[in-house]
């Protein structure tokens, strides 16, 4: 059996977690993940995904606000001798000591293909860009960014319509098993990892606030792009009568349009021109206000 101890925090990292623990090739010896968060209107302190699993299946849990800070933790997971600690979107980077611990190595799952997207948010640039293609990659994890040497790869296809919910639950499902044989094949010496060509390096950068702003002098494509990348996760967005108005689906229509003119209402939603081609918007969420189909809000306008 393969000795483990699990670093991550968020949902997506849930069913690695819990397919490693079912395995019965697979010992969780610890789990690793991120303090407690206020989350909702209330703030309310909430646990981790990743925490609540743990304790449900009495797994030992450790939150260290900064590893490289708590050393008595560092201590703990020494005294753990594990073959592999496993990192998935985690959230803290780690130090050469912590690296050192495991018998083989850390492996670290990345959502994208390696050495493109190195960084924060893969899974929403890669949409955003209008990739038509993704994956998933395991590492062995080094000091620095996404560097370490690729054990295996699992490609993923971009449909034009997919948002990154939809590419987060792709992505969740096939995890699972590229770690169990990432695992298994390092330990069995069948899996020989491969450096990174440098060449090829592309940073996925955290999202500021100014990006998830719409601006209808791009193309409807761009702007079809953002709202799938970022949908709910935070939204985009554009600002109508002083509100903010979040936009949750579209389509791109080829056809002319004036920049952000509101060209037409049908049953299917709200045409707005941009930089190139028009885009229909289909659903929204207004300030203040749940989901709902574009065309509704629009009518809401016009009857107050």
């Amino acid at each position: 059996m393969i000795d483990v101890v699990f670093f991550g925090t968020p949902a997506i990292a849930l069913k690695s977690l819990e397919y490693l623990y079912n395995s019965d090739k697979f010992n969780v010896k610890a789990v690793v993940t991120q303090p407690d968060k206020p989350a909702g209107r209330g703030h309310k302190l909430t646990m981790p995904p990743i925490k609540q699993f743990a304790l449900a299946n009495d797994i030992p849990v450790f939150q260290p606000f900064s590893l490289r800070k708590q050393p008595e933790i560092i201590d703990e997971l020494k005294k753990l001798k594990p073959d592999f600690f496993v990192t998935f979107a985690f959230g803290q980077i780690l130090s050469q000591e912590v690296l050192d611990i495991p018998k083989y190595s850390t492996i670290n799952l990345h959502a994208s293909l390696l050495p493109k997207y190195r960084g924060a948010n893969p899974i929403q640039r890669a949409i955003i860009n209008g990739d038509k293609e993704t994956g998933i990659c395991t590492m062995v994890t080094e000091l620095g960014l996404d560097c370490g040497d690729i054990c295996l790869v699992e490609k993923i296809n971009i449909d034009d319509d997919m948002n990154c919910v939809d590419l987060f639950e792709i992505i969740a499902d096939k995890s699972p098993e590229l770690l169990e044989k990432t695992l298994t094949g390092i330990k069995e010496n069948s899996i020989i990892p491969v450096r990174q060509c440098e060449d090829d390096v592309c940073i996925a950068s955290k999202l500021s606030k100014e990006e998830t702003l719409i601006d209808w002098k791009k193309s409807a494509a761009e702007i079809h792009n953002l709202v799938r990348g970022i949908y709910k996760f935070p939204c985009a967005y554009f600002v109508h009568n002083g509100k903010i108005i979040k936009v949750l689906k579209t389509k791109v229509l080829h056809k002319k349009g004036n920049c952000g003119e509101f060209m037409c209402v049908s049953k299917d939603g709200i045409e707005v021109g941009c930089g190139q081609d028009c885009i229909l918007l289909v659903t929204v969420k207004p300030e203040g206000k749940g989901e709902m189909p574009a065309k509704d809000w629009y009518n809401g306008l016009k009857n107050r």
